[in-house]
């Protein structure tokens, strides 16, 4: 039996199957006149990422029905961080992006040469204030909702527990009243949305920002976050942190606000997972291990990154 390119799962949304991968590659190639031969997966989550054998080019398909509707804000961030000559990935020239075939959508890119040193939290807080400090962009961009997309992996989710569902759904209320009560410090800006040393990539030339799936108008102590987070559930270096609250010049570990946002971030992080559980069965150890410590309310329990 043939499998279909977007499997329907208990009328929640469809997820991307894994089989489909190669036939919808190659189409996107195509499209773009390169050639799908010998392509390499290199990462499978939201986004199905392939690195091109035969040209340096990257190609980005989405992964996730609920979350395709980003992939135009995708090209048109990128193009605005480019024209201002901010250190970040750049599209494929000459193809009109983002490529739409059939049910799916995808973005194809220049592939970063390799070299350089590993990015440091200091090129982080760097690459942070370029983009925070740009001027309003001259399109339309979304408005900071951390937990629309939370929302909608949970409704897509594929193999959840009633249970667990009705746990986050809560979760979801609960954050999101305590969220609109906040006050932030900083000026909203265009913001990464996803800020951590795993969306740099290493060049001759130092690292460059990738993966704006998440970038939007909000807060910028949003973008400081991600580290914050890293240190207090993942036992990351509380130096790395250090490095970056002293490069950007604020510290969100010191500020009120810090527990509402760890607690978005920690929603986005429990949830990435979700539309893709079936196809990768090897992430539910850690999803319940995450889901166990949201809702003990258990702050030290330490997280594993999801493989």
């Amino acid at each position: 039996m043939t499998t279909p390119a977007w499997e329907k799962t208990s009328g929640r949304g469809r997820r991307f199957a894994v089989s489909r991968l190669a036939e919808i590659l190659g189409e996107v190639c195509e499209a773009a006149e390169l050639s799908a031969s010998g392509a390499t997966l290199m990462r499978y989550t939201n986004n199905a990422v392939f690195r091109l054998a035969e040209a340096p080019v990257v190609v980005r398909i989405v992964a996730s029905d609920a979350l395709r509707h980003r992939v135009e804000k995708v090209v048109r961030v990128a193009t605005w961080l480019a024209e201002h000559d901010v250190p970040s990935v750049r599209l494929y020239a000459g193809l009109s992006q983002p490529v739409r075939i059939g049910g799916y959508a995808a973005t194809v890119w220049d592939l970063v040469p390799d070299g350089g040193r590993a990015p440091r939290a200091t090129d982080l807080a760097r690459l942070l204030r370029r983009m925070h400090e740009l001027p309003a962009p001259p399109f339309p961009l979304p408005a900071w909702a951390p937990l629309h997309d939370v929302r909608g992996r949970i409704g897509e989710a594929d193999q959840l527990a009633d249970s667990d569902r009705e746990l986050l759904l809560t979760a979801c209320e609960e954050v999101g009243a305590r969220l609109e009560a906040l006050r932030f410090v900083l000026p909203r800006s265009l913001v990464h949305g996803d800020a951590h040393l795993g969306n740099l990539i290493r060049s001759p030339d130092g690292p460059v920002l990738c993966d704006f799936d998440s970038s939007c108008v909000g807060p910028p102590e949003w973008d400081l976050t991600p580290l914050a987070v890293g240190v207090v559930r993942f036992g990351d270096s509380l130096g790395r942190y250090r490095e970056l609250a002293r490069g950007y010049g604020f510290d969100v570990l010191a500020w009120e606000g810090f527990e509402v946002l760890r607690d978005v971030r920690e929603l986005k992080l429990i949830t990435s997972v979700l539309p893709i559980l079936s196809s990768r069965p090897q992430v539910r150890p850690e999803l319940q291990r995450r889901l166990a410590a949201f809702r003990d309310g258990d702050r030290a329990a330490r997280w594993s990154r999801y493989r």
